[in-house]
C-alpha cells in the first residue's frame, strides 16, 4: 500500500494552522496521480485546472480549502465528453455544464484532479476494464488484485492518496464494494438525497450519487455537499448503539479473512459496549427472487442502452453487452411487480428493524482475488460472474429496499482489505453516519 496520507479533515487543519497550502497539496496529490500506483487511474487528467482551483484565494474558505477530488467517468463536467468508460460514446459532444454532484463539490472548493477509470457503463462490481485497462489493487500490486467496481478508479485514487474525495455511484454496490476491496470509506446515501442529473443512468430506479473519503468524518461532509443537507453529530458513544446482525444470506459463504475480521469488528464494538444481536431479516430473502429476473437494473439499463446497442453494440465489453442484452426479456408486467415486491420488502425490513440503529454486514464475503481469474475472455466468465455475484451479493441488498449503507476498514495493517457495512433503511442516514463515526474509532483503536 502507497505511504498512507491523512484525511481531508486533517490536511484542512494543517492548511488553517498554516503548516502547508492547498497549492502544495495539490502537487502532492498530481505526483502521486502520476507515479505507478495510479496507473490506468485517471482517464482525463486535469491537473493545471486542479492547480488553478488550488491556488484560487477563496478556496481556503471552503468547505474542501482547494484540495483533489476525482470524478468518476459517469458524470458530465462541463467542456469534456462523458465516456462511462466505453468507447461506444466515442464522439459524443462535450457536456454543456457540470452534474449538479459535480457543481456542488466544485461550488465548495473542489480541485477536481480529472475523470477516473471505471467499468464499462458502470455494469459490474469487478473494475475490470477491457478498453482502457484497469487499475490495480494498491493494497497488493505485486499481485494484481482487481480495485473493485464500478467505481475502481475513483477508489483507487483515494487508497493512493492522490484524492481526498473520489465521486462515483452506486447502483448494486459500487461505492462500497471497491471502497472495502481497496480498504477506505464508501457511503452510499439514501437514493433521492442527492440528483442524478448529467450522470449516465445504469437503473433509474436504483442509481445513487455518493463518494468515497479516507474517514467517516470525511463522508459526513461530502455528503452534506452532495446532499445539501446536514448531519446532525450525536454524541453517543458505543454503549448507546442497539446494533443487528444479519445473519441470514450475508453472512454466508464468507472466505476466511473476511469471516476472521468481522468477527474482531463485531467483538470490539460488544467490547466498547454495542448491544449487538444477530437476526433473521426476512425481508433480505424476498430480494433472491427479484434479482433471478434481472431486477431493475436489466429493464432500466436495456431502455436506455437499446438504440445505441444497435449502433456500437459491437464496441461494447462482450460481458456487459450480455447483462444488458438480458434486459430485453423481461415482461412489462414483470418489471411493474418489482416495485409492488419492493415496497412489501421494505416494509418488512422496517418492521424487522424496530428499536435497531443500524445493522452490521461483511460489505462483501471476499477479499480482492487476482486479476488473473476474472480478466478478460470468455474462458473466464463462468468465473468472472460467479464473482462478480459474490462482490454484490451484499451491498445489492441495501440498494433493493432503498437503504443507506457506510463500508468502513476492519481488517488488520498486515490483512488485505476487509470492509464492515453499517446500514439501515431509507433516510436513516444521520444514524448510519454517527454510528460509523464511532465504529471507525472503536476499530481504529484494536488496528492500533
Amino acid at each position: 500500500m502507497p505511504r498512507s496520507r491523512p484525511d481531508l479533515h486533517h490536511v484542512r487543519a494543517a492548511i488553517a494552522r498554516g503548516d502547508t497550502t492547498a497549492p502544495r497539496e495539490i502537487e502532492e496529490s498530481i505526483t502521486i496521480a502520476q507515479a505507478e500506483a495510479c496507473r490506468h487511474v485517471f482517464l482525463k487528467p486535469t491537473f493545471e485546472e486542479a492547480r488553478r482551483a488550488a491556488s484560487d484565494p477563496g478556496s481556503g474558505q471552503r468547505p474542501l480549502a482547494g484540495l483533489a477530488v476525482s470524478v468518476k467517468d459517469l458524470f458530465d463536467v462541463r467542456g469534456e465528453a462523458t465516456a462511462a468508460g466505453s468507447v461506444a460514446l466515442a464522439g459524443s459532444p462535450p457536456a454543456a455544464q457540470d452534474a449538479p454532484a459535480v457543481a456542488r463539490l466544485r461550488a465548495a472548493g473542489a480541485a477536481i484532479l480529472g475523470r477516473t477509470n471505471m467499468t464499462e457503463f458502470a455494469y459490474s462490481g469487478v473494475g475490470a476494464n477491457p478498453h482502457f485497462d484497469t487499475p490495480w489493487n494498491p493494497a497488493d500490486r505485486a499481485t494484481r488484485r482487481i480495485p473493485g467496481g464500478s467505481s475502481s478508479g475513483a477508489a483507487v485514487s483515494v487508497a493512493t492518496g492522490a484524492a481526498f474525495v473520489g465521486l462515483g455511484s452506486d447502483t448494486r454496490g459500487s461505492i462500497r464494494t471497491p471502497a472495502a476491496l481497496c480498504g477506505v470509506v464508501g457511503f452510499k446515501n439514501t437514493a433521492r438525497l442527492v440528483p442524478t442529473d448529467g450522470c449516465v443512468p445504469l437503473s433509474t430506479t436504483l442509481d445513487t450519487v455518493c463518494a468515497m473519503t479516507r474517514s467517516v468524518p470525511d463522508a459526513i461532509l461530502v455528503h452534506e455537499l452532495l446532499s445539501g443537507t446536514t448531519i446532525p453529530r450525536a454524541d453517543v458513544p458505543m454503549s448507546g448503539y442497539r446494533l443487528a446482525v444479519a445473519r441470514n444470506v450475508m453472512l454466508d459463504a464468507l472466505e476466511a479473512p473476511v469471516a476472521r475480521a468481522f468477527e474482531r469488528a463485531i467483538k470490539a464494538l460488544r467490547d466498547a459496549g454495542a448491544a449487538v444481536e444477530e437476526v433473521d431479516l426476512p425481508a433480505i430473502d424476498d430480494i433472491g427472487p427479484m434479482q433471478a429476473i434481472g431486477g431493475f437494473g436489466a429493464a432500466e439499463s436495456y431502455a436506455w442502452h437499446r438504440q445505441l446497442l444497435a449502433r456500437a453494440g459491437d464496441r461494447y465489453d462482450p460481458r456487459v453487452r450480455k447483462r444488458v442484452e438480458g434486459g430485453a426479456a423481461m415482461k412489462a408486467y414483470e418489471y411493474l411487480e418489482l416495485f409492488g415486491a419492493r415496497a412489501a420488502a421494505m416494509a418488512k425490513l422496517q418492521a424487522s428493524l424496530r428499536g435497531f440503529d443500524a445493522v452490521l454486514s461483511p460489505t462483501v464475503p471476499l477479499v480482492a482475488p487476482p486479476f488473473a481469474q476474472v480478466a478478460p475472455g470468455a474462458e473466464r466468465d463462468d468465473e468472472f460472474f460467479r464473482v462478480n455475484a459474490l462482490l454484490l451479493r451484499n451491498t445489492s441488498i441495501v440498494n433493493m429496499v432503498d437503504g443507506c449503507a457506510i463500508s468502513i476498514p476492519c481488517h488488520a495493517p498486515d490483512e488485505l482489505p476487509v470492509g464492515l457495512m453499517i446500514w439501515q433503511g431509507a433516510l436513516h442516514d444521520a444514524a448510519v453516519l454517527n454510528v460509523a463515526a464511532q465504529a471507525e474509532a472503536t476499530l481504529q483503536k484494536t488496528r492500533a
